[in-house]
């Protein structure tokens, strides 16, 4: 399927193992790249289901210099948002479980924002599921802080690791957008390249 990619060397502008590992999943073999750091500060007036799909187009934006035109770039960024309050990466222990013990009884949105883009077309999209959590006491928020490494991860949690398999006690929506990538949409884009 999608043969009509094969004209084009594909670039994953990210260094998330999942997004790889969901790319893969659709038989797509990708080359990862990076340009070093990048801002992903944005304008507060933002609403928040606007914020991964501009940080996505800054993603996109640092690469489209050097990209070739036999090239594909896919770039993607997740937030989690509760009472319309985005909620990124952790910057510790402290505040991933904070984070955490905020979810925890609650639902909240998981929100990713994609960019494909050729040095000819540029496709750009959001997804959105919702995610309820089971009441987490303090000691499996502590497990999992421990054991795993929640520090990478938008909202604290990777869904498909120990947390989510005790504490996700529903979804609307795509699981993958949730892992951070919402295969089904990207599938239906890519088509059209």
């Amino acid at each position: 399927m999608l043969d009509n990619l094969s004209k084009y060397q594909i670039v994953l502008g990210s260094a998330s193992p999942r997004r790889k590992e969901l790319l893969k999943g659709l038989g797509l073999d990708c080359e990862v790249r990076s340009v070093g750091d990048i801002d992903e500060s944005y304008p507060k007036t933002l609403q928040s289901a606007e914020v991964p799909l501009f940080i996505a187009t800054k993603k996109a934006e640092a690469f489209l210099s050097t990209l070739s035109p036999n090239e594909l770039l896919i770039t993607a960024d997740t937030v989690v948002c509760i009472d319309h309050q985005v909620i990124g990466k952790p910057v510790d222990a402290s505040e991933a479980f904070n984070m955490l013990k905020g979810l925890s009884g609650h639902w909240h949105e998981v929100i990713t924002g994609v960019c494909v883009c050729t040095t000819k077309q540029t496709k750009k999209f959001s997804v959105v599921s919702k995610v309820k959590f089971s009441n987490l006491t303090d000691d499996e928020i502590t497990y999992y802080i421990n054991h795993y490494h929640p520090l990478d991860k938008a909202g604290s949690y990777g869904i498909q690791e120990w947390i989510g398999f005790i504490g996700v006690e529903s979804i609307e929506g795509s699981f993958y957008n949730v892992m951070g990538l919402p295969v089904q949409r990207l599938y239906q884009e890519l088509k059209t390249f």
